[in-house]
């Protein structure tokens, strides 16, 4: 009944006309943004920080807009994986497989019908997960000591960013680059200056969000200007305007299924969307691709991914506001802006300020109406977004950028940190190291760096005290298993491609 009382008193918060209007705002945004190839949720959350800044909202109200356009972000992901073949983030690619053939075969509509329920069904799945169970994490949380937190924080670095990809070496480099990054600024023990290079700017260290927007808005604009000739796709014909109503029934079994699985996944820090999508496309693909038609246009292998995407997004909010751990690349980004707003996500967020988490959490459910309703009549409109130039877009970022960067502290000191720090992640992206770990690390560094004091000064200075509690245990446990998993995985896959290559026919002269 509690969670009842508290959803209601979220809903009185959600649908005042502020906050009404700012969450359908943020869902047709964030689905224009998914729909632009290579933008994705975290770069399109990024980007429209400043704005939310130079609007002057109350924080309330700035979560709730993130937090609907990352949901649209994830919704317009599929539009450009099914009418270009080209997908518009990481964990669209499996929209591809069997969107794109539907399109290909005249049933674009149908695919985009079938992939708006599936992402419907699976947004609602992850929000009422996200309604029974951050509130009990959140009670389970208040027990965590310092030296729990420390633990906590060490797994999160090696989960985020995907630590099980290919290249586990340069995730924990990028977080490692993160963390310097956040010691510079006054030390919080002694006050003494650290890494500031003399300049009075930098004493209280770099600002998350004029750091955030510069690894992704100003770096993204660099690629762009690199690679001129950019991989274009053809946009196959729409078909039917609007899709009938049992265009849009087949894969909701499916659907469902990809939920689940997309929701665990949403839950654990680091997986994130692009996981979600994949295993819940694996297991489907093994339940149901009884007369292998996976691959070739199947509305399962399309709804499956497309929930197990939006289920995930929902999941990943789960320990960013219980635990202050992000779930994701673009939950790392939202934390960046809570702390921006002096609101510290935690166990005790649900206590403080329960009608900021149930506000959100009852936004998050007219958020998924909302884009459903509008996707469906409106996914033409969305599509012809598609032949937007890039010409016309990248100016639109670097406006939005400098504008909102100003407005927040009116120090041209900090458009000069923006742009360098924007050459630092283009440097990055060249030798293709992810730029969420280095996010990770300038987020939580200070925390981490906290959680270490405090423990260290409880047991006088002795580092046992970090290996006494049953939870951290658990915790460095965890994280030895997924050290060795992701660079077994990563030599393995390294070894194959050496015999691949090795057994390559060499042409003869």
């Amino acid at each position: 009944m509690d969670i009842l009382s508290s959803l209601a008193h979220g809903f009185s918060v959600a649908v005042t006309p502020t906050n009404l209007a700012f969450a359908v705002f943020g869902c047709f945004l964030g689905t224009i943004i998914g729909a632009l190839p290579g933008i994705g949720p975290v770069n399109g959350v990024a980007i429209l920080i400043p704005l939310a800044f130079a609007l002057q909202l109350d924080p309330t109200t700035v979560l709730i807009l993130m937090s609907c356009i990352y949901y649209g972000c994830t919704y317009g992901g599929r539009i450009a994986s099914i009418m270009l073949n080209i997908p518009g983030d990481a964990s669209s690619v499996m929209a591809t497989l069997d969107g794109h053939p539907m399109a290909k075969a005249g049933k674009a509509s149908e695919a985009l019908a079938i992939s708006a329920v599936a992402s419907f069904i699976g947004s609602t799945v992850a929000t009422i997960g996200l309604t029974l169970f951050a509130p009990l994490l959140a009670k389970a949380a208040i027990y965590f000591g310092p030296s729990d937190y420390f633990a906590l924080y060490i797994l999160a670095f090696v989960m985020i960013g995907g630590i099980t990809g290919a290249n586990p070496s340069k995730t924990l480099l990028a977080a490692f680059l993160g963390l310097i990054i956040g010691t510079v600024g006054l030390d919080p023990g002694t006050g003494v200056a650290r890494y500031t290079l003399g300049s009075f700017n930098l004493y209280d260290g770099f600002d998350p969000i004029i750091a955030i927007v510069g690894l992704f808005a100003i770096s993204e604009v660099l690629v762009y200007l690199e690679t001129s000739n950019h991989a274009t796709g053809t946009l196959v014909p729409m078909g039917r305007a609007v899709p009938r109503l049992r265009d849009m029934l087949p894969g909701t079994g499916a659907a469902f299924r990809g939920s689940l699985i997309g929701f665990i996944s949403g839950i654990l820090p680091g997986a994130g969307a692009s996981q979600g999508a994949f295993m819940a496309y694996v297991i489907e693909r093994r339940v149901s691709n009884k007369d292998n038609t996976f691959g070739k246009g199947d509305p399962r292998g399309l709804a499956a991914p497309e929930a197990g995407d939006n289920a995930a997004a929902g999941g990943a909010l789960i320990p960013m506001l219980t635990l202050g751990i992000p779930g994701s690349g673009t939950t790392a980004v939202m934390l960046a802006l809570l702390i921006s707003l002096n609101v510290q996500p935690g166990p005790m967020l649900f206590e403080r300020q329960p009608e900021m988490v149930w506000g959100l959490i009852a936004s998050l459910y007219i958020a998924n109406v909302v884009l459903l309703v509008m996707n469906i009549p409106l996914v033409g409109l969305f599509t012809r977004m598609l032949s937007m130039p890039q010409w016309i877009l990248m100016p639109f970022i670097i406006m939005v950028s400098f504008l909102g960067v100003y407005s927040i502290s009116h120090s041209t000191f900090d458009l000069l940190v923006m742009i360098g720090v924007g050459i630092f992640g283009y440097l990055l992206r060249k030798i293709d190291i992810s730029l969420v770990p280095v996010v990770l690390g300038l987020l939580l560094g200070a925390e981490m760096e906290n959680s270490l004091r405090r423990t260290l000064s409880i047991s006088g200075g002795d580092f046992a005290i970090l290996f006494q509690s049953s939870i951290a245990v658990g915790l460095y446990l965890v994280t030895f298993f997924v050290l060795v998993a992701a660079f077994t995985v990563a030599f393995r896959d390294r070894g194959r491609a050496a015999i691949d290559q090795g057994s390559s026919p060499i042409s003869k002269p």
